[in-house]
C-alpha cells in the first residue's frame, strides 16, 4: 500500500521557518523510488541539522549501497530545528524523509548514525515527531526497526532502552545482510512478530539486541554483569570489518547539496583504520587493521565523483591520510590530471610527521591552498608521550616552515585539554609552541602576514582505548588551564595577535563523558533532558550544562551513584566495564597494558611497519592489514584541462 508525501501540510509551514530550503529535498544524487515496487524500506537518519548530516560519508555510502538493490528503497532525514519541531507538532506533521517526504514512522528500518554521543536528545525528538514510542519495549509491528550505528554505537547502553539493535563497526555488508533477514521475514508472514525479527537479526552475532541482554549492578554501583537473558542469543557480539575497499567503491554519485553545509567537496576514503596508536583515539582502535583502497580505485572514484557533482574540491579522507603508502603517487597524479583546472586537493587529516615538500608542492599546484590543520593533541613532549602521539616540537616546526615556504599564510594546530595526568604547564606549552610557529613561520615566508590558529577541545575518553579506565578532569580545572593559555599566548603581543585562540570549555566534555561511558542507567538521564527541552547538545548555543546537572541530580541519585561517579572517577582492572560484552577485537588486556604504559610514558609503535604487537584485532576479527605501495600510477588518463567544474 503506497505512503502518501506529507510535504502538502509541511509546505505550508516552511514560509515561517528558518532555511526552509534544507527540507525540500531533489539535490543532485538523490534518490525517490516507487513505494509499492519494493519489499525492504530504510529511513537513514544522521541525528543532525541537514548542514552537518548532508555531507556525512557514512550515511551517503549507504544510501547509495541501499538504493543500488532493485527492490531496496532508503531515504533520508535529518534532524529539523526546534522553530519547525514546534509547528510540526502543533500541525500533526510527522518526521519525514527529505526524498519523498513520506512519515517515517513507515518504513522497515530506521537506520541512525551517531558520530558522537550529544546526537542522543536529537534522536528522541525525532522518535516523538514520528510517533514512535521512545521505549522499544512498547513497540509494536507497525514500528520501524531502530537501529544504531556509528562510532557511538560502540557502547550503545545509555540509549538501549531507546533502539531495537545496533551494529558495530562497517555498515556496507551488514546493512546488505539487514536488509535480506527482513526481506525474508516479511515473505514469510512475519512469523513471531517483532520479537521473531530482532531475534533473527541477533541470530548473526554482529548485531546486538539489548533487549536480549540483563545487567545485574553491585551494591557499589559497578557491574557485575551482563549476560542474554535467553539461550539462542550470544554472549558477545563482534563488530563487523569490511575487507577490500576497492570492491566498494562508494559514493559513486555523491549528494550535491542545495542549501549550504559544512563541507563541499567530493570525499573519497583512501583507507580505513589506523594503528599509530594514539591513546585517546576510538576511531583508531575500533577500525582496525588498516585497510588501503589502491591508488588506480582512488583515481577512477574522483573521475568518475567531479564528473557527476560538479565539486571543485577533494577530499583525501582517512585517520591520518599522508600515511597511505601511495600518497606521494596520489597527489602528484592528481595535480598532474586536473592541472590547469580549478580543483583543489585536501588533506583534512594530516600528521604533522608525514607532511612533507612534496606533498606541500602538489596540494598546491592549482593555486588554490586549502586549509592546513596538523594534530600535535599535546602541549609538551612529556604528554605526548603519555598519549602515544609521537611528535617533536622539531617536527612542528620543520612542517610549519614547509606550509609557510610554499605559499600557505595560515595554518591550524589541534590540541586537547584535560589529558590523564596533565598538569598546568603542558597546557602553557601549547602558547610557547605556537610563539615558536609563528617565528619559524615568518623567518620561513620572509612576511609578517602569517597566521597560526589554536583549536583546543576537552579530552573525553572513549571505550574501546588505553584511556576507557581514565579519570575525567573536572570542568572548572580545564576552564582555568584554558584562561592561563590564553594569557600565555597573549604574553608576547607582537606573536600573540598573530595566532587565533578557539576553545570548548569543560562543561560539555563532561556530559560527552557521561554519554560515552555510561551504561543503562543514562538512559534515565537522557529522557529527562529531553523532556526538559534538550536539543542539539553539539551545539554550542543549545547545550545547558546546568541541565545535564540537574537532570542526572534527580535520576542518578536513585541508582545509587551520581554524575561524577560516571566521568571523574578511575575504573580498576577488574571493573566490568558496559561495553566489555561487545568485541572491537582488541584484547582488553592488551589495552590495559597499554594504559599502564601510559603512565611510564613509553611509546607503541605503528604495527604497520613494525611486528605485530598483539593487540588481538587480526586473528580475532579474522583480518589482515592490507596496505601496498602496488606499484601503479593513478590512472593511464589524459590531462582534464578542459574541465572547469564551477566554483
Amino acid at each position: 500500500m503506497s505512503v502518501a508525501s506529507v510535504f502538502p501540510q509541511l509546505e505550508q509551514l516552511l514560509p515561517r521557518v528558518s532555511k526552509p530550503i534544507q527540507y525540500v529535498g531533489g539535490e543532485l544524487g538523490a534518490v525517490v523510488k516507487d513505494w509499492d515496487a519494493t519489499s525492504v524500506r530504510w529511513a537513514l537518519m544522521y541525528p543532525d541539522a541537514y548542514e552537518v548530516g548532508l555531507p556525512n560519508q557514512g550515511v551517503q555510502i549507504l544510501y547509495e549501497v541501499l538504493n543500488e538493490q532493485e527492490d531496496v528503497l532508503a531515504e533520508r532525514t535529518y534532524a529539523v530545528w526546534p522553530d519547525l519541531e514546534a509547528l510540526m507538532k502543533e500541525h500533526g506533521v510527522p518526521q519525514f524523509t527529505v526524498d519523498a517526504h513520506r512519515p517515517v514512522k513507515a518504513f522497515d528500518v530506521l537506520g541512525l548514525s551517531f558520530a558522537t554521543e550529544l546526537g542522543y536528545t536529537n534522536m528522541l525528538s525525532a522518535l516523538d515527531l514520528a510517533q514512535i514510542p521512545l521505549n522499544s519495549a512498547d513497540r509494536d509491528e507497525s514500528h520501524p526497526i531502530v537501529l544504531a550505528g556509528g562510532h557511538a554505537s560502540f557502547n550503545p547502553e545509555p540509549i538501549a532502552d531507546f533502539i531495537d539493535a545496533a551494529v558495530l563497526g562497517d555498515g556496507e555488508e551488514a546493512v546488505l545482510e539487514i536488509t535480506g533477514i527482513i526481506r525474508e521475514w516479511k515473505a514469510e508472514g512475519c512469523p513471531g512478530g517483532r520479537d521473531e525479527l530482532l531475534l533473527r537479526l541477533a541470530h548473526t552475532e554482529s548485531i546486538y539486541v539489548p533487549r536480549f541482554y540483563d545487567v545485574d549492578y553491585l551494591p557499589d554501583g559497578r557491574i557485575q554483569r551482563v549476560v542474554p537473558n535467553r539461550p539462542d542469543v550470544p554472549f558477545r557480539v563482534a563488530k563487523r570489518t569490511t575487507m577490500d575497499l576497492d570492491a566498494w567503491p562508494y559514493p559513486k554519485k555523491p549528494l550535491v547539496p542545495l542549501a549550504e553545509t559544512v563541507h563541499e567537496r567530493y570525499a573519497v576514503e583512501i583507507f580505513r583504520g589506523c594503528t599509530r596508536g594514539c591513546r585517546f583515539c576510538q576511531a583508531g582502535m575500533i577500525t582496525r587493521p588498516v585497510r588501503e583502497r589502491s591508488i588506480t580505485t582512488v583515481g577512477q572514484m574522483i573521475k568518475e565523483g567531479l564528473e557527476y557533482s560538479g565539486f571543485s574540491e577533494v577530499g583525501l579522507l582517512s585517520l591520518s591520510s599522508a600515511d597511505h603508502s601511495e600518497i606521494g603517487d596520489m597527489c602528484s597524479g592528481l595535480a598532474e590530471q586536473y592541472e590547469g583546472t580549478n580543483v583543489s586537493l585536501s588533506l583534512p587529516s594530516t600528521r604533522v610527521d608525514a607532511f612533507n615538500i612534496d606533498l606541500a608542492q602538489e596540494l598546491s599546484k592549482n593555486g588554490r591552498r586549502t586549509g592546513l590543520t596538523f594534530a600535535p593533541e599535546g602541549g609538551s613532549e612529556r604528554i605526548r608521550k603519555v598519549i602515544n602521539k609521537m611528535v617533536t616540537e622539531e617536527d612542528l616546526i620543520r612542517t610549519v616552515v614547509t606550509a609557510y615556504s610554499n605559499g600557505w599564510r595560515q595554518v591550524k594546530l589541534y590540541f586537547m585539554c584535560g589529558l590523564p595526568t596533565e598538569t598546568d604547564d603542558d597546557v602553557l606549552q601549547i602558547g610557547r609552541m605556537a610563539h615558536e610557529v609563528i617565528k619559524a613561520g615568518r623567518a620561513a615566508a620572509g612576511t609578517k602576514d602569517i597566521r597560526c590558529t589554536v583549536s583546543i577541545g576537552g579530552f573525553v575518553p572513549k571505550p574501546h582505548t588505553p584511556f576507557q579506565w581514565a579519570p575525567m578532569e573536572r570542568p572548572e580545572v580545564i576552564d582555568a588551564r584554558l584562561q592561563l593559555l590564553k594569557q600565555e599566548i597573549n604574553s608576547d603581543r607582537s606573536l600573540g595577535r598573530a595566532i587565533g585562540y578557539r576553545y570548548h570549555d569543560g562543561e560539555p566534555s563532561l556530559i560527552e563523558g557521561l554519554l560515552s561511558r555510561g551504561d543503562r542507567r543514562v538512559g534515565a538521564v537522557i529522557r529527562r533532558v529531553w523532556e526538559k527541552g534538550g536539543r542539539f547538545d553539539g551545539w554550542s548555543e543549545h547545550f545547558s550544562y546546568a541541565r545535564w546537572v540537574e537532570a542526572c541530580a534527580e535520576v542518578l541519585p536513585g541508582f545509587g551513584v551520581d554524575l561524577d561517579w560516571f566521568t571523574t572517577r578511575e575504573r580498576q582492572h577488574s571493573e566490568v566495564l558496559p561495553w566489555d560484552h561487545l568485541d572491537s577485537g582488541l584484547d582488553k588486556d592488551w589495552l590495559w597494558q597499554d594504559w599502564q604504559d601510559s603512565m611510564s610514558e613509553f611509546e607503541q609503535d605503528d604495527c604497520r611497519w613494525t611486528p605485530c604487537f598483539d593487540c588481538g584485532v587480526c586473528p580475532s576479527m579474522d583480518t589482515e592489514i592490507q596496505i601496498g605501495p602496488t606499484g601503479k600510477k593513478l590512472l593511464p588518463l589524459t590531462p582534464v584541462n578542459s574541465l572547469r567544474v564551477p566554483a
